[in-house]
């Protein structure tokens, strides 16, 4: 008849402090932020994200320089134009980047180990949608500054007005208010830029987190994203040429994520217009908007279903 023995293996309890949800939250952000980046993975991770973001900057680079040696204030690219210039580039980083933060633990099979410790499913969401929208928010603010920084920098002496921006001319405002009034656009391009940060990286983490492979992730969101932009183009074209209809042309701007934020710069922030048209007055602003707080929030749903379920799995 044998006997059982039990072995003290030495193992103690956690006895220490609690971090709390919040010391979760903010690590799951920051894991996230730094993986839309490439960084803590191997190097060929980081080409891509990296190489795209000095892509970014090189536009707002030559703009200041050209500024810097013509002293031609019109020279300057406009800030709130400037994700619609560089869209092209916006868009592979967030095709590249979606995938990375929202269908790795789903091809891995790993999320229900998150979900195993106290970690909430919308906490779980909020922590990947703010870091992905904080990347893209980066890639577009950072040149936006520049821009702002280098034609402080680098513009006509006596305080010139930055005219193309701020609509003067040569009896527009006056010295004293030429600075405020191209801090006041320099923030209304930042504002624009969290528009979107938050937009596009709904659409790009919804669809790559339903592509769980991700080869399929990156073409998934670049079809969705030229798709888009080349039926709104087509249905604008065709409005304008045909019937000279430029109310259907300009609401037609509301399916493409680009324009629809280029509609609120326009119709609330004051800013030029730089897409190809746009709905008239502030009730298309406000129209544009509640689409942008829709996406947002549909998008969180979406995430926190598709999240929740995969946990249970």
């Amino acid at each position: 008849m044998t006997t059982s023995t039990i072995h003290d293996i030495g193992y103690r309890h956690y006895d220490g402090r609690r971090l709390g949800r919040a010391y979760m939250v903010r690590s799951l952000y920051a894991h996230n932020l730094r993986a839309a980046f490439g960084l803590g993975r191997p190097a060929r991770a980081k080409v891509m994200p990296f190489l795209l973001c000095a892509v970014m900057l090189l536009p707002a680079a030559a703009s200041v320089a050209i500024l810097g040696f013509t002293k031609q204030p019109d020279a300057l690219i406009r800030y709130s134009s400037y994700a619609l210039i560089m869209q092209v580039v916006v868009a592979i980083f967030m095709a590249t980047q979606a995938p990375v933060i929202a269908s790795r633990e789903l091809r891995f099979h790993v999320v229900p180990l998150y979900f195993s410790r106290p970690v909430g499913h919308l906490d779980f969401v909020l922590a990947k949608f703010g870091a992905f929208a904080t990347a893209l928010f980066a890639m577009l603010a950072v040149p936006v500054t520049l821009l702002y920084v280098g034609a402080l920098v680098t513009r006509p002496d006596k305080m010139t007005p930055i005219v193309d921006e701020i609509g003067g001319g040569p009896d527009g405002p006056a010295k004293a208010d030429s600075l405020f009034d191209h801090t006041l656009h320099y923030l209304g391009g930042l504002a624009g830029c969290v528009l979107f940060a938050l937009v596009l990286a709904s659409i790009g983490l919804v669809i790559a987190a339903f592509t769980t492979r991700r080869g399929l992730g990156v073409a998934a969101v670049i079809a969705a994203y030229m798709l888009s932009s080349t039926i709104v183009v087509i249905i604008q074209g065709i409005a304008e040429a045909e019937a000279n209809n430029f109310t259907v042309s300009g609401w037609a701007g509301l399916f493409s994520p680009f324009n629809l934020v280029d509609i609120v710069q326009v119709r609330l922030l004051g800013a030029q217009l730089s897409a190809p048209a746009a709905p008239s007055g502030v009730t298309g602003g406000l129209v544009a908007l509640a689409v942008c707080c829709g996406l947002v929030a549909g998008s969180i749903a979406v995430l926190y279903r598709r999240f929740r379920k995969a946990g249970l799995s």
